[in-house]
């Protein structure tokens, strides 16, 4: 335990973060109304538990004088005191149940607002964001973060409410009961007072903490879990769980050090509390002894030890709920960095559309750089025909994918890449998508059938369709093998290869055929065969439309109309298969040196 808390004065001073929590109560702002509706609720529910004591309070002192006097008891005034207790405990119920119920549902319309909000924040951040974002760092604040904030609204706001009537009322009460028994009460809670402020100050920033580990830890788990055969393969389950049990650590240690501190707010309330009890008997004994009414002395002595136990419940209260909104302000913060990070620009000016497309490119003194510091393409100029094959080749590190990221608007540019003398900037994003058909070297396929991973976003795609494509890329034969055909689930069970992944993304790709082509090596994970059935299918949907090819193994490319050889950003040669290898250049030396001998 020294140990790790030993480190508690090393880390940065954090605060309450109300900025994070105004955030959330503005975005709360459609349920205003419901929200008010359930507050005034708490607040009647606080009032009819302040009321009670009072009339248990005239219970008592009516019971007292009566055993004093030889009358006997009043009971008509009695039953009228019991009757209107018991309706005022039931009213409180009443609304207090209302108010939990109406608070319930709005935590759950702001929590799907919430996911909403990120998922269509997910479509409009660039691309750059996802560079230096973790994946299960964002999944994170999708669902640990909301998850919190759901329950901080849930089971906090109206609570905090409710205790802060109560505590107001509890407090007025007592003053006009007899102020002395009222100071007793009020010191003694002071000081539970002053020791959640030093707990909250302490302990901010381990939530803050907590929060953060937590999606380091889901990036890592996603990352490796993602990749568990490259991880084994390699050997490196040491090292992963090194990393992993790194992460671990922190977090159980900033997770234990908040939940140490913000645990020791509850025995100190009850510590309070308790103490109230012994002072108000010890202080209100002394008082009815020198009372010329003690039967007044004892209704009132009963009526402040309930009044004590309801003190010390917005207490309780108050140290619940400021945990929890601990907890929420680090998660708001995560979930606000995400929902105010800044969008590509807005594209409602950009009226420009290909209805009809011949497939003339132009790349006009393009720039790019993924940061600012560091530039990638540099002036990279070219002019490509309707129709043409045109591979980019180079080494590794060349700029190659990055050309037609910045083709199809990736990513934003300076210079220009005009399709069709238009400009890809004068057009939306989406439009400039739906021009090309994209195939990865890394392939992907979601959960659902085959005939669903196939038609991906596509309307009416027959059955014959689907045949015709897949006897293109080699897939029917295996297909056909299916005990549901196309209507057979993509799972683990199914163990497709990364062949096989590969042609169904291929196939996917030549469904939509749109009028530009880009392929990113997308025979790399086939076997050689299987290669020779997809390049007759990619030469047949190559046929009269422009395609980019990008290519390590340059014997695949060598029937290209146009080779662009890149280095460094920028094209140091342009030509055919046999023109570059002509110029003995640095084509020739990339060409040769794949069957060069050791």
């Amino acid at each position: 335990m020294p140990g790790h808390f030993g480190r508690m004065n090393n880390l940065p001073k954090e605060k309450f973060d109300f900025k994070s929590l105004k955030k959330l109560a503005i975005f709360c702002k459609k349920y205003l109304f419901a929200i008010i509706v359930s507050i005034i609720f708490a607040v009647g529910s606080a009032v009819c538990t302040i009321i009670g004591p009072e009339k248990i309070g005239d219970l008592t002192t009516q019971l007292t004088t009566s055993i004093t006097n030889i009358a006997g008891v009043d009971m008509e005034a009695f039953v009228k005191i019991c009757i209107t207790l018991i309706i005022i405990y039931i009213v409180g119920a009443l609304v207090g149940y209302g108010s939990q119920f109406i608070m319930a549902t709005v935590t759950q319309k702001v929590s799907k607002k919430l996911r909403s909000s990120i998922d269509k924040k997910i479509n409009n951040v660039p691309l750059n964001y996802f560079d230096t974002t973790t994946k299960g760092d964002l999944l994170s604040r999708v669902t640990n973060d909301v998850d919190i904030i759901s329950q901080t609204l849930g089971s906090s706001t109206a609570n905090l409410v409710s205790a802060l009537a109560l505590f107001i009322g509890v407090v007025v009460k007592m003053f006009d009961a007899n102020w002395i028994l009222a100071l007793v009460t009020i010191g003694t809670a002071l000081l539970g007072f002053a020791f959640m402020g030093i707990v909250l100050a302490r302990s901010q920033k381990y939530f803050n903490r907590k929060q953060t580990d937590l999606g380091i830890m889901n990036g890592q788990i996603e990352e490796v879990y993602t990749n568990h055969n490259i991880v084994n393969s390699f050997g490196g389950k040491r090292l992963e769980r090194n990393k992993f049990d790194k992460t671990n650590h922190d977090l159980f240690v900033d997770n234990k050090k908040s939940q140490f501190l913000s645990g020791m707010m509850m025995p100190a309330m009850n510590l309070v509390g308790n103490l109230s009890y012994a002072l108000i008997f010890i202080v209100g004994i002394a008082i009815a002894l020198k009372s010329p009414n003690p039967e007044e002395a004892l209704g009132t002595i009963l009526e402040f030890v309930l009044y004590s136990r309801l003190f010390s419940q917005p207490l309780t209260t108050f140290a619940q709920s400021m945990t929890s909104l601990q907890q929420a302000s680090a998660a708001s913060k995560r979930v606000f960095e995400f929902i105010e990070t800044k969008e590509m620009e807005s594209e409602e000016d950009k009226t420009q559309k290909l209805t009809t497309v011949r497939g003339d490119i132009e790349f006009k003194n393009v720039h790019f750089g993924y940061l600012d510091d560091k530039t990638v393409i540099n002036d990279f100029s070219a002019k490509l025909r309707a129709g043409q094959k045109v591979a980019i080749v180079g080494p590794t590190g060349a700029g190659k994918t990055t050309i037609v990221n910045l083709l199809m608007r990736f990513y934003d540019f300076d210079g220009d890449i005009l399709i069709d003398n238009v400009s890809t900037k004068s057009m939306k994003r989406e439009d400039v998508h739906e021009l090309f058909d994209m195939i990865l070297q890394d392939t992907w396929l979601f959960e659902g059938t085959i005939r669903e991973n196939l038609i991906y976003n596509q309307k009416d795609v027959s059955d014959e369709r689907l045949d015709q494509i897949c006897e293109a890329v080699g897939l029917k034969h295996f297909i056909a093998t299916l005990p549901n055909g196309y209507d057979t689930m993509i799972s683990d069970a199914l163990n497709l290869s990364e062949g096989q992944k590969q042609q169904l993304t291929i196939a996917r790709a030549m469904i939509k055929d749109s009028p530009l082509l880009i392929l990113d090596e997308a025979t790399s994970s086939v076997d050689t065969r299987t290669e020779l059935i997809i390049q007759n299918a990619m030469d047949k949907l190559t046929e009269g439309r422009t395609s980019f090819v990008i290519a390590h193994r340059l014997s695949t490319i060598r029937n290209a109309d146009i080779i662009l050889v890149i280095k460094d950003g920028d094209i140091v040669e342009q030509g055919n298969h046999e023109q570059l290898l002509k110029q003995n250049g640095f084509y020739a030396e990339l060409y040769n040196s794949q069957f060069a001998t050791t």
